[in-house]
């Protein structure tokens, strides 16, 4: 079998990582002995650990953490959680969001493919003797009946898949996964959002000296977003070519539609995460 360069998607938000890049368009590096990853196999993103791992401190840096309290905060005002709700981190990564809701009381569950990431969460969790339960499950097939009062998904962490009927399948679990009048909280950059603040190419110098590039193209009429990130550094580069699919706010809301909830209303938070969906359980 051929070898290829590994193939991705993307979860960091758009508008945050354009944020810390300078949007150079001629960005001049020089590393030693350059390294290209590969993958003999041809595998979907989603089953690869080392994406996940390699750009892990990039997705979750100590500000984007530090952050999670407000968020949590914002997020119980918006649902208008009660304590003691039952609640599901669904992409919880390394938890960041689901151990601040049970320093705030709520049963919480979160559900995440990398089990890295899993492994970190549940050490945080036990430091701080919290009661938590991960599950390391496929977005698309963790699935509990009237289990949850809520629903959060983060960091655009939907859009991955490359038949849509899976992102339906998604929200479809995620319906039936939710008590009457159970709500969903989506977090997501939507081609409203995407077409306003697009920029074909930016980079940046990360903490630990190493760069990283960004080039990103849109492909099949807006429905996708094709964008090669690269990291170079330490006599390496680590490059991977990822693809998104992109929603508009009332294409998302008909799919939420038809997946079984009642309600959607669109929350304009901020440039960092620009995109709300809010819809009530059927």
């Amino acid at each position: 079998m051929p070898l290829r360069r590994t193939t991705y998607l993307p979860t960091a938000a758009w508008d945050e990582t354009a944020a810390r890049c300078s949007g150079n368009r001629n960005p001049v590096l020089s590393a030693p002995g350059l390294q290209l990853v590969y993958d003999a196999y041809m595998r979907s993103w989603y089953e690869e650990d080392a994406f996940w791992e390699t750009f892990a401190p990039s997705l979750f840096t100590a500000e984007r953490t530090s952050h999670a309290a407000a968020e949590v905060e914002a997020i119980i005002a918006l649902l208008q959680l009660q304590p003691g709700a039952r609640l599901l981190d669904l992409c919880c990564g390394p938890g960041r969001h689901s151990l601040e809701f049970a320093r705030h009381g709520f049963l919480v569950t979160g559900v995440d493919r990398t089990g890295s990431y899993l492994e970190q969460a549940q050490q945080s969790a036990r430091s701080e003797q919290l009661n938590i339960e991960f599950v390391k499950s496929d977005m698309r097939s963790f699935v509990r009946p009237d289990m949850f009062d809520a629903a959060i998904n983060f960091l655009t962490s939907f859009g991955y898949f490359e038949n849509p009927a899976d992102d339906f399948k998604v929200v479809q679990n995620l319906a039936t996964s939710l008590r009457v009048g159970g709500k969903f909280l989506l977090d997501a950059n939507g081609k409203e959002v995407v077409a306003r603040n697009f920029q074909g190419r930016k980079w940046c110098r990360n903490d630990d000296g190493t760069f990283f590039l960004e080039e990103a193209r849109i492909i099949d009429g807006w429905d996708l977003v094709e964008t090669k990130w690269l990291l170079i550094g330490a006599g390496t580069t680590k490059e991977f070519t990822l693809r998104v699919r992109l929603y508009a706010a009332s294409e998302l809301t008909a799919l939420l539609k038809r997946a079984g909830f009642r309600e959607a209303q669109l929350s304009v938070m901020s440039t960092a995460a620009p995109m709300m969906i809010r819809p009530s359980g059927s």
